[in-house]
């Protein structure tokens, strides 16, 4: 159990300081200056069954106070609950930017509904306004009346092709407190925000709730039609964009909020493990390390604190608790910024330990046919 306690602590150790410093949370939007011209953007909401949530957030697009161009392409993907009827009578209600409804029927064989949606709606664009930007947000999405200015604002500024802002997801119940703050925890370390952002990057991701992409650089990259079958659409996104010389940044966000509740366990499983399998390339030994590495990291560490001391094994428990330390210590600013309690930290390895579970169980669903299955439609390997 001692070399077992020792890997843990060393692991630690290795993410607290090579790790891209992923713990921090100050990655924010960079400095901005407003340009000498206002370039003009299309805002894409592609929305599939969206009317439980589409009134709190997309009245929040319409009021945007944007001193250019823009203009609002809501896709409703074969809703069945009265989406588009519902985003008419919004807008109706509310006025603001020009809103734009249309469906493009379902996906042709390959495609997502999602990026068939995105598809369609960059396509409208064109032909209505060229624009110079698109917005591409999903339809849970609420944005601050400056949010989108902000988010040109710091693409003009830094010369950047593609800016995601990671949205402040919900966290009113006790699942989402449990559950939410780790998701993005996870992912940033996945994908440390400053490797990302940093020049000649090799690490690429965005997050797909709010994603302002220069058109230009679209079309260089073939999107969305070259990542048309992905089930992670975002960090594909980013890719494809950094592939094609774009620069891409990301980071978290302070005018974005997802408004989606996740009120039960059963909502949050479904959410990651749609998606977590399709994220190891549907490749068993990726699994097997991916739950070998969560077992280590963050099982290990209460598991070594609790044996040792039960078993009169000071240095067993000191390793175990000195990683559990660490642990804590890095996961602490994630829970400020979603202003939870610091005594949730501790928290941190059995949370990780529903995120393996999740994760093998995207397997098992993968091997049964049921694959990234979402409101309806299930998506296999590509």
């Amino acid at each position: 159990m001692e070399w077992i306690g020792a890997g843990s602590l060393l692991a630690w150790l290795w993410l607290l300081l090579g790790q891209g410093f992923f713990w921090r949370t100050d990655v924010r939007l960079p400095d901005r200056r407003d340009p000498d011209r206002w370039p003009s953007v299309a805002v894409v909401v592609p929305a599939r069954d969206e009317a439980a949530v589409l009134p709190a957030s997309l009245p929040t697009l319409l009021a945007q106070k944007y001193p250019g161009r823009a203009e609002v392409f809501l896709i409703d993907d074969g809703s069945t609950d009265g989406t588009g009827a519902l985003a008419r009578e919004l807008a109706a209600a509310g006025g603001g930017l020009p809103l734009t409804v249309a469906s493009p029927g379902e996906p042709e064989p390959g495609w997502t509904g999602k990026l068939w949606a995105v598809r369609h709606g960059i396509a409208l664009a064109r032909e209505h306004t060229a624009p110079e930007y698109l917005l591409l947000t999903d339809a849970d999405i609420a944005h601050d009346p400056d949010s989108l200015r902000e988010l040109v604002a710091a693409a003009r500024s830094a010369g950047l092709d593609l800016v995601s802002q990671m949205a402040r997801l919900r966290v009113a119940t006790f699942w989402e407190r449990l559950v939410v703050p780790a998701f993005v925890y996870f992912f940033g370390q996945l994908y440390p925000f400053r490797w990302v952002n940093r020049p000649g990057a090799r690490t690429a991701a965005a997050a797909g709730g709010c994603v302002l992409l220069r058109r230009e650089t679209a079309e260089r990259a073939g999107v969305p039609e070259a990542i048309r079958h992905a089930v992670i659409d975002d960090v594909s996104l980013a890719r494809a964009v950094q592939r094609a010389g774009g620069t891409v940044w990301l980071g978290l966000a302070d005018r974005v909020t997802s408004v989606r509740p996740y009120p039960r366990l059963a909502e949050l499983w479904r959410m990651v493990s749609r998606s977590a399998y399709a994220q190891l390339r549907h490749r068993p030994l990726l699994l097997l390390g991916t739950v070998l590495g969560l077992a280590l990291v963050y099982l290990a560490p209460p598991a070594a604190l609790l044996a040792g001391l039960a078993g009169g094994a000071p240095v067993v428990a000191a390793l175990g608790g000195a990683a559990w330390a660490v642990m804590c210590g890095t996961y602490l600013p994630m829970l400020r910024y979603y202003r939870q309690p610091p005594w949730a930290a501790p928290l941190l390895p059995f949370t990780a330990l529903l995120y393996l579970l999740m994760t093998v169980d995207s397997a098992v669903q993968h091997y049964r046919g049921r694959g990234a299955a979402w409101k309806g439609r299930t998506y296999g390997a590509p």
